[in-house]
């Protein structure tokens, strides 16, 4: 046996990059539900405030995201793998940064009226982030729930097949409408950006997988 592999059998494994996953997640989520907020309102000043708040989230999970990292080159032994630990955070602060790409470009734009399409798609990533969270609120005993996990992430493929459909009708009714070129310039670049943050989420379940293969 290596003396890598006794030490990990004897030596205590940190457990505080659970509560700083579980953060990362919570902001996630939070930034889902700001979202579908965003996308549901017609208030210009209401949705400026709402944007305000996402980019808070946003500059909160970098700060999480670099306490991650800093804990990792600073711990001896880890829960799972580094590059796990690594990947799924880097893949939840992507999903983060691609939400609060999507809500800047309503705030850049000001599009005269958003789309019902945009708003099913903000729903589904206020529906995937939280089955993010709850994903990663379980992982502190995998064994134990690996079944909850996995249905997590079965479903957060589930949402992201969804949200390519939304997406491709969304997208087919902004070319058969009778809008102004600006506007339809405008709004296919929302939407675009709506269905990039859905595969961000999607991603965030792929990784999720992977850990829940090596470790359940």
């Amino acid at each position: 046996m290596k003396f890598n592999s006794i030490l990990s059998i004897f030596a205590p494994k940190e457990s505080k990059f659970f509560p700083l996953l579980e953060e990362t997640a919570s902001i996630c989520a939070h930034t889902g539900s700001l979202m579908s907020d965003l996308f549901s309102s017609s208030d210009k000043n209401r949705i400026a405030d709402l944007y305000r708040e996402i980019k808070a989230e946003e500059s909160k999970g970098d700060k999480t995201t670099g306490n991650i990292f800093n804990e990792l080159n600073n711990t001896f032994i880890t829960p799972f793998d580094r590059e796990d630990i690594s990947e799924l955070t880097d893949v939840m602060d992507d999903a983060v940064d691609a939400m609060n790409r999507a809500a800047h470009k309503v705030v850049l734009f000001q599009p005269e009226t958003l789309p019902a399409s945009t708003r099913e798609l903000a729903e589904i990533l206020k529906k995937g982030a939280a089955e993010i969270e709850s994903a990663v609120t379980e992982l502190s005993n995998i064994k134990k729930n690996d079944t909850d996990i996995r249905h997590h992430t079965n479903e957060i493929k589930r949402l992201e097949e969804e949200a390519d459909v939304i997406y491709e009708r969304g997208t087919t009714e902004l070319f058969r409408s009778d809008i102004k070129a600006e506007e339809l310039i405008k709004l296919k670049e929302i939407i675009q950006e709506l269905e990039k943050s859905a595969n961000r989420i999607n991603n965030v379940g792929k990784c999720l997988k992977k850990i829940l293969v090596k470790y359940s």
